[in-house]
């Protein structure tokens, strides 16, 4: 178990031929989940471990109230190569960025607590990533994607979100708020360093939603950075913290400063 309560960066471990030690981290951001967190921890810890190549699960506690951290951390005494960062509650942002700073895989991906998009996915998003990407995101639209249980207001929400999403900053991209997304480690090193929104994120009361995951693919793409989109199936979960009508204006003000420092030069070239 590695305990990091500030969530500061690690460098990459390297082999003696120079290739990364940890082939896969992945980051799962979690507020308040004690009610789940167990099972979800059981089946991402079984499923990487039952893949070849070194891993690294990361648990990332946003100041949770409930048992969330303590839950966590049973089980990282319990099981090899599980991290647990707690932060103050700032949001899923903030404990996202602090997972990826503290990964060390020469693949670095993050899921949403839930598991709402199968594991199973990240073998052929690791393949991808290998062979012709830098950044591998899954999309709940296109030809092969599927969404179970989910509502039709919140479905044509997205859509509308997506709309303004591709008319401002990222034409293109269907689908930039699915929860599943996986990232080469030289890219994460080339993207962090430019990221803005919430990066010195405050305390927050209660969940709260963004659209960090529009600047994450914004700077990838000012950095030319390759992104491969992978249609998934994503089910909805039940226990969603999402506030449509709050969320929705705080993604949409995120989108108009994620504009503002793209036509401000903030992101690179």
């Amino acid at each position: 178990m590695q305990d990091n309560p500030t969530g500061t960066g690690k460098s990459r471990a390297r082999r003696s031929d120079g290739t990364t030690a940890i082939q896969l981290s992945l980051v799962i951001p979690a507020y308040n989940e004690a009610a789940h967190l167990s099972s979800t921890l059981d089946a991402a810890w079984s499923f990487l471990e039952r893949r070849q190549g070194d891993f690294e699960l990361i648990l990332v506690d946003d100041g949770s109230t409930d048992d969330t951290a303590a839950i966590a951390r049973r089980f990282a005494n319990q099981h090899f190569n599980v991290s647990v960062i707690t932060i103050r509650h700032a949001g899923k942002a903030a404990a996202v960025r602090a997972g990826l700073e503290f990964a060390g895989g020469e693949f670095i991906a993050f899921a949403d607590a839930d598991l709402a998009t199968p594991l199973i996915y990240l073998d052929e998003f690791v393949r991808i990533a290998r062979d012709a990407a830098d950044v591998v995101i899954g999309s709940r639209e296109g030809v092969g994607s599927r969404r179970i249980g989910e509502p039709w207001y919140r479905h044509a929400m997205g859509r509308i979100f997506n709309r303004l999403v591709q008319t401002l900053v990222l034409p293109g991209i269907e689908d930039t708020q699915c929860g599943f997304k996986l990232f080469r480690g030289d890219a994460i090193d080339q993207i962090l360093p430019h990221m803005r929104l919430y990066r010195d994120a405050n305390a927050i009361a209660g969940p709260r939603v963004t659209a960090f995951d529009v600047e994450l693919l914004t700077i990838a793409r000012k950095q030319e950075l390759r992104i491969e989109v992978v249609p998934v199936v994503w089910t909805y979960g039940t226990n969603s913290k999402v506030n449509p009508i709050r969320d929705t204006l705080n993604n949409a003000i995120d989108i108009l400063r994620v504009r503002i420092n793209l036509s401000r030069g903030h992101y690179g070239s």
